[in-house]
């Protein structure tokens, strides 16, 4: 398993996520381009998985298992409970346990239209004590690594900051041990989420998610979903470029670059980009941060000197 506190303290952790082909395209779609993600040495890789409930299961899940077992990559594999009984997910949990899968994302996740939600896990936070208890009666002696997800800028149905961090607690203390961000544009904005975080005695590592914006529509489609806030410089970024193609994808690219020299800089527990099935330009922003991710934390600096 990759998240061990004792190797975070050590190492930038830098990982990818990847969605399953649409219905209509067949899975090896997706199989090039983890082939050319894994020559990135990413520390793991996570396959989204749709809120449908456990119909949606078996796509994902045959991702994940080509990225530990032919990549050699660890994979984490989204969770969804929304749609799912305890049944469904107890059925999906049986599957990536005989999939020898252990890295999951516990989400609520999404709504789905014309679909009303199953009451069994109304928070992330119910579904991570159900994994909890699955792997209490576990006969193989393993258990899952359980990884939340967490909004820097507040999740879109909270009411306050204060009820979002509150939330975001309850995962951790269920057993999350590990966080994902939702993408944001505002560095500052995540400063201002980690310090929220250790007032609340949130202590896990945090791994900022970051989304090269490559396509005007798809970055506006995410923003209406997420509350992120676009500062004025990736604006006239979008509109200056927005009819240029090639000309606003390395626009993108330079600017999740610059994102992301400055969170390792801070000392940022990980990197988690958001792909988009894109390997051109998951390299390109590799290539130029690399390097970063070797290097020890200030505090070790500190102390070495």
């Amino acid at each position: 398993m990759f998240c061990n506190h004792s190797d975070t303290n050590k190492k930038t952790i830098f990982s990818f996520e990847v969605f399953p082909p649409k219905k209509n395209m067949p899975i090896d779609t997706i199989f090039k381009t983890l082939d050319e993600l894994r020559d990135l040495r990413p520390d793991f890789i996570s396959v989204t998985f749709g809120a449908g409930g456990s119909e949606n299961c078996d796509n994902a899940l045959a991702i994940a298992k080509r990225i530990q077992d032919e990549c050699k990559v660890e994979s984490v594999i989204h969770m969804p409970a929304i749609n799912m009984t305890k049944d469904d997910a107890q059925f999906c949990l049986e599957q990536f346990q005989n999939a020898g899968i252990e890295n999951i994302l516990a989400l609520r996740g999404d709504k789905v239209e014309g679909k009303t939600p199953c009451k069994d896990f109304p928070h992330a936070s119910d579904l991570i004590s159900f994994i909890k208890e699955f792997d209490s009666k576990r006969k193989d002696g393993k258990h899952f690594n359980i990884l939340g997800a967490c909004y820097p800028e507040m999740h879109p149905q909270s009411s306050s900051v204060y009820d979002d961090i509150e939330y975001l607690k309850q995962k951790v203390d269920a057993g999350a041990t590990h966080l994902l961000s939702q993408l944001f544009f505002d560095n500052e904005k995540f400063y201002r989420f980690q310090e929220r975080c250790q007032i609340k005695g949130i202590n896990v590592p945090i791994e900022a998610g970051i989304m090269p914006a490559t396509n005007k529509k798809s970055i506006e489609r995410m923003v209406s979903m997420t509350n992120a806030v676009l500062p004025q410089k990736f604006t006239h970024m979008m509109q200056r470029y927005e009819n240029y193609p090639e000309a606003i994808r390395d626009a993108g690219i330079a600017y999740a670059i610059d994102q992301i020299v400055d969170l390792v800089t801070h000392g940022v527990s990980g990197i988690h980009l958001y792909t988009m099935n894109n390997a051109h330009v998951a390299r390109k922003i590799y290539e130029a941060t690399h390097s970063l991710f070797g290097v020890s934390p200030i505090s070790d600096c500190l102390e070495n000197c």
